[in-house]
């Protein structure tokens, strides 16, 4: 069961620079032992991509690159077989580096709802126009998640494993801030409780498995997603606004994993370990939370992915997020 699993300290979030599968899987299963992740190299260019590689995965829907993004097909095409390529390749050298791992693993792929906010239906808008087509993609992503988690189960047999859904377009498709193909108008807000019953759907997928949602956007609607049922929240921890704190708070006291992003996702002078954290000390403080829980209830990963990284800077942020994790466990207060 989810409440009495055991977070470790720190991860990554997904996307890596580069483009090559074996430095990637060296660097998330060297960095972070007991609880490695598979990487993402969008680097490598459409169908590596979150929403190219996630589209890979759906089954008895396709999906083709047009000038103005992803657009759904009738047919897999060349794209959709570079997605499925390159995920087995990337799937081969977290193998090769996960032999005998017995401890937690994380794969990412796109939630439903990022997803129908960017996939095109044929007359060019977006999945997320039309009710029937975001039930299809859902039903569609539901089952190539499945088949997805089986394979890797296959792969890594002694690994527990954690289902990260990215949702970064989630508030938006809440708020109607959505554009439609024209630019000039927005998709009507969807709602919230339509938003929450197709999340707990895809929970539902893990089977009883740990789900974390993952928005580096600002305004994580935190208490809909613990509703959902997910067991972490992953979020970028400088956007945080006081307004988030009851919601936070709730969602510590109920047993909600918070997946901290304070590390940043692209390059630039990382601070003392211990200064990462202070944020996340100073928020207990604030909220009243006993500083022994911190460690308990708290993961350390950088800010979004590290796509957009130098290579050298995604290994100090890996490297720095074990370290700013210790630095919590060591001095909670």
């Amino acid at each position: 069961m989810t409440d009495t699993l055991h977070f470790p300290p720190a991860t990554g979030i997904g996307s890596l620079p580069g483009t090559d599968a074996r430095e990637a899987a060296k660097a998330a299963t060297g960095s972070f032992e007991d609880f490695p992740h598979l990487p993402e190299l969008p680097a490598r260019g459409p169908g590596a991509d979150m929403i190219g590689r996630t589209a890979g995965l759906l089954v008895e829907l396709y999906a083709r690159v047009e000038p103005s993004g992803w657009r759904i097909g009738d047919r897999p095409g060349r794209d959709t077989r570079r997605a499925r390529s390159w995920l087995g390749e990337d799937l081969d050298a977290l193998e090769e580096f996960t032999q005998g791992h017995e401890g937690l693993l994380k794969v990412q792929a796109v939630g439903p709802w990022t997803l129908a906010a960017s996939l095109e239906l044929r007359n060019g808008e977006a999945a997320l126009s039309d009710p029937g087509a975001c039930r299809d993609l859902a039903a569609s992503l539901a089952e190539g998640l499945r088949l997805h988690l089986d394979e890797v189960r296959r792969r890594v047999p002694g690994a527990r494993l954690v289902l990260q859904l990215d949702e970064p377009s989630l508030t938006a498709v809440l708020r109607g801030q959505v554009r439609t193909a024209s630019g000039y108008r927005t998709h009507r807000a969807v709602d919230r409780q339509i938003v929450e019953a197709a999340l707990r759907d895809m929970i539902a997928v893990h089977d009883g498995g740990p789900v974390v949602i993952h928005s580096c956007a600002p305004d994580v609607p935190f208490a809909l997603l613990r509703r959902a049922g997910a067991a972490g929240i992953s979020f970028d921890f400088s956007l945080l606004t006081e307004r988030d704190d009851e919601a936070i708070g709730e969602a510590v006291e109920g047993g909600t994993r918070l997946f901290a992003g304070v590390v940043p996702g692209t390059d630039g002078p990382l601070s003392d370990p211990a200064g990462s954290v202070m944020g996340v000390r100073t928020l207990w403080r604030r909220l009243g939370l006993r500083p022994g829980l911190l460690p308990e209830a708290v993961t350390v990963t950088p800010a979004c992915g590290l796509a957009g990284a130098s290579p050298g800077y995604a290994r100090s942020a890996y490297a720095h997020c074990v370290r700013a994790a210790r630095s919590l466990a060591d001095n909670p207060e």
